[in-house]
């Protein structure tokens, strides 16, 4: 009794010392507002060193376009990277990759119904980029020319994004959301608009769009990087303060997504779906308003808590040996509209089982609703909070500006709160201990209720598949209410994962290296562990175990046998333990930690906060030691797998990809397809993978084991010596194998038909076998990227022909030495010939002329960029200090990177066009299925017609 009256005091004295009170806002962002209404969000941060991102939010979307501007919201974010006052013309692309920025990758935008949100990093390694990015943000904001040459030039591009997004998808969302966006205006603003209206509108129509809409009260600037704040802020106000909003300003309405007393079903199917899936929707009586007190905060909370109980009960049964989807979820959270949240889930299932997911969907629900949830449950799911915000309290210092940018843009559009990971973390330890299961089962009771309800089912159409009727499907809401359940039941949390043993094992040898930052050692069973104690992440360490074979050495008979059995090997679990269960010991600790079986290797890869580095090393013991063999569990993976790639063929681009590596690898005997079909499974033999894993990792002197991050030498020297130096090896040593298989030789040209919509993806590749060259494979890929510049150069701004593309070029060094160059683009098929040569030819000045100077100079500010920014991340120097055992590599090439770059010359790049590029190649289209009768089916022939 003295127990509940101290918990009921705690809560009582809360709700009166927090009641009314607002959420605080981050102290350490800069906030204000310039007389125009305009807004400013300015924060210092240091992560990554001289670089600055900026963000132009826009409170406009597609949803505020006149029946006539269907589609020009979005058109004119594209209009802003085509011409501005102070970058005339395509010169503001130009420009940014000359700093470093690179197009797609690093400068980017999107549009929305509601909002328009340009991106931009800006390297500060160079006096004037900072006043430069500044400018590109007040251009995109005020200063778009909009010419009439340039509007027409960008309808083909704009259109060819268009065309990306048809098919099987996009016909059925069409008929569903009428019903999904119930009566309001949404269902008639799709971001990417009308063809019609995009082909035909008249120019003044997005000028004056751009009028109504891009204007200071509508706007938002985010800056937060390595900069000075009063400085930036005072740049602010000099440059942003003079623009007006027009004299009658439109009203910036907001649309709302009505309620409605009848429960809408649409069940839509398409012959050339992928795949089936379900999904609810029940929207709230309210309109959403923001968390704005310490009380509503905290109540978002409890219902974050309810969210992770709901889904851990899915997750158990999606991990069953009898799954009934192969995904599934349940929320309650935003829709489409800002002022509508609704309680929603949704599941993939088998094809005409969408009826059954609903109704485990709606039990699952139901269950939680009558008997509640247990304390167990919310005990873990106050762990797993808990150790969410603490992780990112513990690294609050190291996030680099690209993170944190979002909250901020949110707190602008959507008034989301932004108190700050300090705030939030010491409220939340304060908070989570009088949270109780009443407050958890009373939200859950209130989120299923009769009205309002909009039900999705969709999936192929297919003669043998009969989808429900919208009367089962309502039936299945009253039948849930009336379901014999039971309350949940789960088995014990298990205590431990490994049982206690005394390791005698030693470290027989240290290695230091001082260029490198890594110490090495030799431990008494042959095994090796290196590691680098880093400061780029407060509480981070990644970690990965490499050995050299994979499947490589595996006999073709029984790779083909085992190939696709070794993913599903983990869902056997470890150390006795289902995964379900490892997913319930595991809640509360920053940890993972994943087995593979790789081309050439085999290891194991995860991540881990410093408390949990212990859990981590248990983990990794486990999968060399102790992977339970489940023939039930292999099985359910296997139904998973299948349903969700029963259809997949009828995706034209997977069914282009296979078919056309089906025919690159014909000569291979252990290439059948890149994902298993129906054949495959019967023939996958799971005892054999699980014996091939367990004699791959019975030799741990063959492993190598890197560690990355704040670390702790002594503990990490503890917790190696009882786990890493402890596993048992052989003393053998293995290495890769070069199987002897080739690709078949260049010089064809294939087209391939699949789908209905009028789409083509083109694909060039040159590639052979060759000697090993360093400075070839380096010019090769620079090559590749300065391809990219110049292929969308003349593609998608001169020709107006594609939405994107590029060029990549690489060398392989293992298992034997190759070069593979490779050109892709999707297009209209009425232009795939035409593009397919203006590639060829932009190719042929490469190889002519070679590169010119400016694109590699391009080129080589884009990789200093990425590399200073790169040298701050734990994963990257784990690769770097890693390759060296995989391929021999200069242990010291991810410290010469930089020099590396700097010595490329034109000439390098026209060589290795000259030497690689003049062979013959290979062409595949894809095509179609109708309107196309000149092209022949499956059509195969040499390639002259397309030589240079």
């Amino acid at each position: 009794m003295r127990k509940i009256l101290s918990s009921f005091s705690v809560i009582f004295l809360m709700s009166i010392n927090t009641f009314g009170q607002n959420i605080p806002v981050d102290p350490s962002v800069r906030i204000g507002t310039l007389s125009n209404g305009m807004k400013y969000y300015i924060k210092k941060n240091a992560l990554p060193e001289k670089k600055v991102e900026f963000r132009l939010a826009i409170n406009a979307g597609s949803i505020l376009e006149d029946e006539n501007q269907r589609g020009l919201a979005h058109f004119m974010e594209h209009m802003n990277f085509n011409g501005t006052k102070n970058f005339p013309d395509n010169k503001l692309v130009d420009f940014l990759q000359s700093i470093g920025v690179k197009f797609g990758q690093h400068l980017n935008a999107y549009t929305s119904f509601d909002e328009t949100v340009y991106m931009l990093p800006v390297p500060l390694d160079k006096p004037g980029n900072l006043d430069a990015g500044l400018k590109v943000m007040e251009d995109w904001a005020f200063n778009a020319t909009l010419s009439d040459e340039h509007i027409n030039k960008e309808r083909g591009v704009v259109l060819e994004e268009l065309r990306l997004g048809l098919g099987p998808d996009k016909r059925m969302r069409d008929k569903y959301f009428p019903k999904l966006l119930y009566k309001s205006k949404y269902t008639e603003r799709l971001p990417i608009g009308k063809k019609e209206v995009l082909e035909n509108f008249k120019p003044d129509l997005i000028r004056q769009f751009h009028q109504d809409w891009y204007r200071p009260d509508l706007m938002a600037l985010v800056v937060v990087g390595d900069i000075n704040v009063d400085e930036i802020e005072k740049k602010i106000k000099d440059n942003f303060s003079k623009y007006k909003n027009p004299s009658k300003p439109k009203e910036r309405k907001s649309f709302d997504l009505p309620n409605h007393k009848e429960s809408l079903v649409a069940i839509e199917t398409d012959p050339d779906a992928t795949g089936s899936g379900v999904q609810f929707i029940i929207k709230d009586s309210e309109t959403y308003q923001p968390d704005v007190t310490i009380q509503q905060y905290d109540q978002s909370l409890v219902e974050g808590l309810v969210n992770i109980m709901l889904n851990s009960r899915l997750a158990e049964l999606v991990n069953s040996t009898k799954p009934p989807f192969t995904s599934g979820s349940v929320y309650h959270g935003g829709t489409y509209a800002r002022s509508k949240e609704a309680f929603q889930g949704s599941a993939s299932t088998k094809d005409g089982d969408q009826l059954n997911a609903l109704k485990v969907l709606l039990e699952e629900v139901e269950r939680a609703k009558r008997f509640g949830f247990t304390q167990s449950e919310l005990n873990r799911a106050k762990d797993q909070m808990l150790s969410s915000y603490e992780w990112a309290y513990n690294n609050k210092d190291k996030y680099e500006s690209s993170e944190l940018v979002d909250g901020y843009i949110g707190n602008f559009l959507r008034q989301d709160p932004m108190p700050g990971i300090t705030w939030g973390y010491e409220h939340l330890k304060q908070v989570l201990p009088t949270v109780e299961l009443s407050q958890t089962n009373e939200i859950i009771k209130k989120r299923v209720k009769d009205d309002s309800r909009v039900i999705i089912m969709t999936g192929p159409k297919k003669d043998n598949i009969k989808m429900p009727t919208e009367a089962m499907v309502l039936n299945t809401f009253d039948a849930v209410k009336m379901a014999d359940l039971k309350p949940y039941e789960e088995k014990a949390k298990a205590e431990s994962l490994i049982k206690p043993f005394k390791s005698e094992a030693k470290i027989a040898k240290t290695e230091t290296d001082a260029k490198l930052g890594t110490t090495t050692w030799i431990l008494s069973n042959g095994a090796k562990v290196t590691f680098k104690k880093t400061d780029f992440k407060d509480d981070e360490i990644i970690f990965s175990a490499v050995s050299l074979g994979g499947v490589s050495v595996i006999p073709d008979a029984d790779y083909n046998k085992t190939k696709f059995a070794f993913d599903a090997l983990l869902e056997a679990g470890l150390a006795g333990l289902s995964k379900t269960d490892l997913i319930h010991y595991l809640a509360g600790k920053q940890v993972s930690a994943t087995p593979y079986i790789g081309g050439a290797t085999e290891g194991v890869s995860g991540v881990s906060s410093k408390k949990d580095l212990k859990t981590a090393m248990e983990l990794m013991y486990a999968c060399f030691t102790d992977l339970n063999y489940n023939p039930d569990a292999f099985n359910a993976y296997k139904a998973k797998k299948s349903a969700m790639l029963a259809n997949v063929d009828s995706d034209p681009q997977y069914y282009f990809s296979n078919e056309y590596s089906k025919f690159i690898n014909q000569k291979n005997p252990r290439f059948t397809s890149l994902e298993p079909t129906e054949k495959d499974w019967t023939s996958t033999d799971y005892k054999k993978a699980y014996d091939i894993y367990k004699e791959k990792f019975a030799n741990a002197g063959n492993f190598h084991f890197y560690f990355v991050g704040n670390i702790d030498e002594t503990q990490l020297k503890n917790e190696v010596l009882q786990y890493i130096a402890s596993l048992p090896a052989t003393g053998k040593s293995s290495t890769f194998k070069d199987t002897g298989y080739r690709p078949i030789e260049g010089g064809y040209i294939k087209v391939y038909k699949k789908g209905k919509e009028p789409k083509s993806l083109v694909t060039i590749s040159y590639s052979g076998e060759t000697p090993y060259n360093e400075k070839e494979a380096f010019a090769i890929s620079a090559l590749g990227e300065v391809a990219t510049i110049k292929i969308l150069e003349k593609l998608r701004e001169d020709e107006s022909g594609i939405y994107g593309g590029g060029a990549s070029g690489s060398f392989m060094k293992i298992p034997y030495s190759a070069y593979d160059f490779t050109i892709n683009f999707p297009c209209g098929p009425e232009n795939a010939d035409r593009l397919t040569k203006s590639a060829l030819a932009e190719l042929q000045k490469l190889i002519d002329k070679g590169p010119e100077q400016k694109d590699l100079d391009k080129y080589k500010e884009g990789e200093y960029n990425e590399y200073n920014t790169s040298l701050k991340d734990n994963g990257f120097w784990l690769q770097g200090i890693a390759q060296n055992q995989l391929d021999g590599s200069d242990k010291y090439d991810i410290l010469n990177y930089p020099d590396k770059v700097k010595a490329l010359t034109v000439k390098d790049l026209q060589d290795v066009a000259k030497k690689y590029l003049t062979k013959e190649k290979n062409v595949a289209t894809l095509m179609p299925e109708d309107g196309w009768e000149k092209v022949k089916k499956d059509e195969t022939k040499k390639a002259g017609a397309l030589a240079h």
